[in-house]
């Protein structure tokens, strides 16, 4: 499923157009990428939350050469699946 799929799934299901389902899910994605920038949270109760972490600098090797190479440090975002998520696709 992509954006567009999900948009029209979201259309059908709520009785919207598709345009304000459109409108609703960058909201919401907005929202979300801005709470995590902050460093915040996002949890939807039953689905699953999002949360940053830091991910410390370390060595690499570049696959091609075999040298080593220096990975520098950057925030990842995690998921971590909620339990009603988890009872649908099991």
């Amino acid at each position: 499923m992509n954006k567009t799929d999900l948009i029209n799934g979201m259309a059908e299901n709520a009785g919207i157009t598709k345009a304000a389902a459109k409108k609703a899910l960058d909201s919401l994605l907005v929202d979300i990428e801005g709470s995590l920038q902050k460093g915040n949270r996002v949890s939807l109760v039953g689905f699953g939350s999002w949360s940053v972490t830091r991910r410390s600098a370390r060595e690499g090797r570049n696959p091609q050469t075999g040298k080593t190479i220096q990975i520098k440090a950057k925030n990842v975002v995690k998921f971590k699946a909620g339990s009603d998520l988890g009872s649908a696709v099991n």
